[in-house]
């Protein structure tokens, strides 16, 4: 095996290690947002952690909108008012949560 090979091997290892950690932390990302989501609605305890599990599987579905569709639909529903901006930037702040939570293996 050439240094070249060996050094690609190790780009591909890194590749795959680094999509791991994205989906986990988009995983995670999504729970929290349903959590908050649910805090934002007046779901606790169990039926709050059902919700989020909801989410987290919203961004799997072929058809729909997404987490983010899934999360704007379920606030207008339950009356509560928050802009696409408000949501995106919620996100963005869960998701550097989120890292840093698989980073640290929690």
């Amino acid at each position: 095996m050439t240094t070249f090979d060996k050094r690609e091997e190790g780009f591909e290892k890194k590749f795959v290690i680094d999509e791991g950690l994205k989906f986990k932390a988009d995983a995670r990302r999504n729970k929290l947002l349903g959590l908050w989501v649910a805090g934002q609605i007046g779901m606790t305890g169990d039926a709050a952690s059902t919700y989020a599990k909801t989410v987290v599987a919203a961004d799997f579905e072929a058809t729909g909108n997404g987490v983010l569709g899934k999360v704007t639909a379920d606030l207008g529903a339950a009356g509560v008012t928050v802009s696409e901006e408000q949501l995106r930037a919620k996100m963005d702040e869960l998701m550097a949560l989120a890292i840093s939570q698989v980073k640290a293996g929690i």
